[in-house]
């Protein structure tokens, strides 16, 4: 399984919610979505605690192959696209393999989640 960062609807992609007390979601708190470092990790969780929430979208190299996907040298292999694969535990892993509808019951689980947290 190869790890990928994909944008969805709602703009799910490797995010953190933080509880923040305010923000741009209702009732308080942010999505941050495409961080991709480790040290952008480390700066939310020191910053939030524990009510940073950590996303890591995946999906196989052969469903993105089959989305037109191509690797190429010096950017897929890039820090900014693999920069957290080695990352231990993520809060959430959606898998994006191809299956709509597991993709959808993936998302309403967070959104149930975070609307809980609101």
């Amino acid at each position: 399984m190869t790890d990928m960062t994909v944008e969805y609807s709602v703009g799910i992609s490797g995010c953190r919610l933080q509880q923040s007390g305010k923000g741009c979601l209702e009732g308080g708190g942010d999505l941050v979505s495409d961080t991709r470092r480790v040290s952008d990790i480390q700066w939310f969780r020191e910053a939030y605690g524990a009510v940073t929430q950590t996303v890591r979208v995946v999906a196989t190299e052969q469903s993105r192959q089959q989305r037109g996907w191509v690797f190429t040298p010096g950017v897929d292999d890039a820090e900014s696209e693999c920069g957290l694969d080695n990352v231990g535990a993520f809060d959430w892993v959606i898998e994006n393999h191809g299956d709509e509808q597991r993709l959808e019951e993936q998302l309403e689980q967070l959104i149930e989640f975070v609307r809980s947290r609101l």
